[in-house]
Order: structure tokens, then C-alpha cells, then sequence
């Protein structure tokens, strides 16, 4: 019975998001409580399930989650990003425009989210695409490949992190195994893929579009924006930092020796949640200050990428309140038991 009533209740979630257009946070609460109801949660119970589960999955993922949205928001409206993908693009030349194209969306992906990298660069990808004289799905392929690698499988962004906080993996160690994951993915789904595709239907490659069709897009004259070393070393500061914390931490745990200032010190600024409070501060200077930037202008780039997160956030809290309920309610004992003695993955 508790599997079917898990199953009642994907099935009402979807019925009331896709047959009812219910706003999604909303249609998880109420499936929450539905699903409470039928697995026999005391009434007085209920509430504080779904409370604890919101607050226990947003307290760690919303920090993270929050100020990697500010940091990808400052260095995208300082240009940063916009100068990112120009400079690699003239670098690698029009026979290799594809891989440009791969290394500037995965630079500019670590850090920010699909839909706000997917925006920023598709004005460059059709710009580009009409100066070549080549086809827009010739680049935006390797462009949506790429930035969707990036947003599945790499702290910050919402689904990585919340996963590796659902299981307690190390945000560190995700990161660089996320990494390694994504480089091979990108190649084959980016660049080969197309490829392949262009071969056995090359009239897909031959369609011309106009920028138009994307809406209007922030203009920036290359000269005005960030350098593009330092736009590159602030876009992946995070991840450095969470590197070297996640490398200490492993080598201590490898030589064995004992914890002292500098290991705390290290292990502190490579945590998750304080490596990205330094690498917006960080941002804040190059993408701001040393450029004389108003702090109040930097602060209402910061505020609209809040105002864009602030219904994504409840509905990961939403999430987590249906996983509290499943959780309280014994689905989670019931399915450890059912697979007690087999071999099969409970998944």
C-alpha cells in the first residue's frame, strides 16, 4: 500500500500541474498533504512534516543556490560573460567554431543556470552564425548540450546540489567527478553528435533565422567589458576554492596527518556555502568596483536574480516536503525491507 499511494500521489501531482495548470509549489503542498492523509500520518503530525521538510531541504541547498545565482548574475550584466564567449570564439577560428563554442558555454555554465546562460549566449550564437555565414543549429546544439551538462552535473547549480546534500556527499568531490563526467558528455552530445546528424540529414543545418525571434538582448561593445582573464578566474573562483578545500581534505584523509590552523583555515574557505560568499565578494570587486561600478547598481543586478530564483526555491522546498512526508509516512522503511534480501537495486 505505500507504494501505491506514492504512485496516487505522482499521478495527482501531475494531473493537477498539466491538467489543472496548478502552480507547481502549490500542487506539491496539497499532494503532500494527500499523500500524508493516506499513509496514516497523524492529523496533528501533517504540518510539521511538510515544514521540516521545506527548511531541510532549503537550508543547506539555499545559500549555495542563492548567492551562485547573484555571482552569475554580476558577471553576465558586467559583460563578463558576453567577453568570455567572443574572446574563445576569435581563438579557435571558424573551422573550429563548435569547440569554441563548447569552452565558452561550459566556462560560462559552471555558474550560471541553464535558462539565464541559454539567454545570454544565444544572441552571440546567432550573431556569429550570420557573420560565418554557417547554421544556427551548428551552434546552438553544442551551446544547449554543454550548458545542460554543466547545470546537471556541477555544484552550483540546483539539481547537483541538492542531490549531494540528499545524500551527504562531499560538494567537493561531486564537483570534480561532475566534471569528469560532463567533459566526455559534452564531447559526444555537443560536438559529435551534430555531426553525425548533419550527415544523415543536412537539410536540419541549412535553416536561417533571424535574432529577432529571441527577443531583445543586452548589447555590449567588446572594449567595455571585463578583461577576459579575469572574467574567466571569477566565473570558476568557486570552484577553485571548493578544489582545493575538497583536495586537502582527501590528502589529509590519505597521509593521515593530524588537523591543524592552516588544514582548518583550507577546509573552511573550500566549503560550498563559503567558498561562494568569497567568490561573490570577489565579483563584487572585478565585475564592479575596479570597474567604478555603482555598489547600488551591483546590488540591483543581485536583486532581480533573486526575484527570478524565488519560485524555483519553493518549489525545491515543495519537493522536499513530499520527501519528508514519503519518509515520516515509512515508504522509505517499507522499501528497505521489500528489498532486504535481494540484490536489486532499490532504485
Amino acid at each position: 500500500m505505500p507504494l501505491l499511494y506514492t504512485a496516487i500521489g505522482v499521478i495527482l501531482l501531475l494531473i493537477l500541474i498539466m491538467g489543472f495548470k496548478l502552480n507547481t509549489f502549490f500542487s506539491l503542498i496539497i499532494v503532500s498533504f494527500v499523500v500524508a492523509l493516506l499513509l496514516g500520518i497523524p492529523a496533528e503530525n501533517i504540518v510539521s512534516s511538510i515544514e521540516s521538510g521545506i527548511g531541510g531541504t532549503l537550508g543547506h541547498i539555499g545559500l549555495i543556490f542563492g548567492l551562485g545565482a547573484m555571482l552569475g548574475k554580476l558577471i553576465a550584466d558586467a559583460g563578463g560573460a558576453h567577453r568570455i564567449a567572443m574572446t574563445l570564439i576569435n581563438k579557435f577560428g571558424e573551422k573550429k567554431i563548435q569547440w569554441a563554442v563548447v569552452v565558452a558555454s561550459f566556462i560560462v555554465g559552471i555558474t550560471l543556470f541553464y535558462e539565464v546562460a541559454f539567454v545570454l549566449l544565444i544572441p552571440i550564437i546567432f550573431t556569429i552564425a550570420k557573420e560565418l555565414n554557417i547554421s544556427i543549429i551548428k551552434l546552438g546544439l553544442p551551446m544547449s548540450a554543454t550548458l545542460l551538462a554543466t547545470h546537471s552535473f556541477l555544484p552550483p547549480h540546483p539539481g547537483a546540489t541538492a542531490v549531494a546534500s540528499e545524500y551527504g556527499a562531499d560538494i567537493g568531490k561531486v564537483l570534480i567527478v561532475g566534471i569528469i563526467i560532463a567533459i566526455p558528455t559534452v564531447i559526444i552530445a555537443g560536438v559529435l553528435y551534430p555531426r553525425l546528424v548533419e550527415r544523415f540529414m543536412p537539410d536540419i543545418f541549412s535553416t536561417n533565422r533571424k535574432i529577432e525571434s529571441i527577443g531583445e538582448h543586452k548589447h555590449f561593445e567588446l572594449e567595455d567589458t571585463p578583461g577576459f582573464g579575469i572574467s574567466v578566474f571569477t566565473a570558476i573562483f568557486p570552484v577553485i576554492l571548493i578544489t582545493i578545500g575538497s583536495a586537502f581534505d582527501m590528502l589529509q584523509k590519505t597521509v593521515g596527518f593530524a588537523d591543524n590552523g592552516f588544514i582548518i583555515f583550507m577546509r573552511f574557505i573550500g566549503n560550498a556555502s563559503t567558498s561562494i560568499v568569497i567568490s561573490l565578494l570577489f565579483a563584487v570587486y572585478t565585475m564592479g568596483i575596479a570597474r567604478k561600478i555603482p555598489i547600488k547598481k551591483l546590488m540591483s543586478s543581485c536583486s532581480s536574480a533573486i526575484n527570478a530564483l524565488g519560485m524555483l526555491l519553493l518549489i525545491i522546498g515543495g519537493g522536499g516536503a513530499l520527501k519528508q512526508v514519503l519518509i515520516d509516512g515509512g515508504v522509505g522503511d517499507y522499501i528497505a525491507k521489500l528489498f532486504e534480501d535481494t540484490s536489486i537495486s532499490p532504485i
